[in-house]
């Protein structure tokens, strides 16, 4: 199989006036195209940075990173913004939704930088909207969705430019529990689809619906192993 990720020994180290914090002590990972991956880890273990390297919004000190065949750890902040738009579907917390704007425009406006008409963003929105089960609240503003169907917007919006990886980061946090498995069901149904799936958690129950759980402790990853999927 194909790598979608490739990274090697890297390190982030951040100066906090007199101290240096070693966020990252030389961490080595590979996933594969189609994989399902949960990142976990305690408060301070290095996960949220290591999320960031993943997702080009921030660089390593040192190691190298390679993102769906491109080098991107020697990239300058323009080069990694397109890789971003490119490669990289972001499924957020708290949704990144604009208020004023109905689903169908947060979809499509994610779809400027791609290159395509109008009519072409009108139509693909249209499309992953319908395929997260949106079909029928396209025109409605979040402030008129629930919990649910606003990270199902976010969700449609990052597979609105077809992703080598879509990254999602607490995606269940701001939902009640009935719900948050609903959208895990959906990431399931994603992966089955062939999508390549990383989703950053402290939640054991969301780890479990990954093929593979990677922990992170001080810096370093503790263990990288299997696991079977839940029913």
């Amino acid at each position: 199989m194909q790598a979608v990720i490739e990274i090697e020994n890297v390190k982030k180290y951040y100066d906090m006036g007199a101290t240096e914090v070693r966020a990252l002590q030389g961490v080595s990972l590979g996933i594969e195209r189609n994989e399902y991956v949960a990142i976990m880890g305690p408060s301070g273990s290095g996960k949220s940075t290591l999320m960031n390297i993943i997702g080009c919004l921030d660089v390593s000190t040192s190691g190298t990173y390679v993102l769906n065949g491109r080098r991107v750890d020697e990239m300058a902040d323009d080069e990694l913004a397109d890789v971003r738009n490119q490669e990289i579907g972001f499924v957020f917390q708290t949704f990144h939704l604009l208020p004023r704007s109905d689903a169908l425009r947060n979809v499509e406006l994610a779809l400027v930088y791609a290159g395509m008409s109008a009519s072409e963003r009108h139509a693909r929105a249209q499309e992953v909207l319908a395929a997260v089960g949106l079909a029928d609240r396209m025109h409605h503003r979040p402030n008129e969705l629930s919990g649910g169907q606003k990270q199902r917007v976010a969700v449609a919006r990052a597979l609105s430019n077809g992703p080598a990886l879509i990254l999602a980061d607490e995606p269940t946090g701001a939902l009640d529990t009935r719900t948050g498995e609903e959208i895990m069901e959906l990431f399931d149904q994603l992966h089955r689809a062939g999508n390549t799936i990383v989703v950053v958690t402290h939640e054991e129950h969301i780890a479990e619906h990954a093929q593979r759980v990677v922990r992170l402790r001080d810096g370093f990853i503790e263990s990288d192993r299997p696991q079977p999927r839940v029913a």
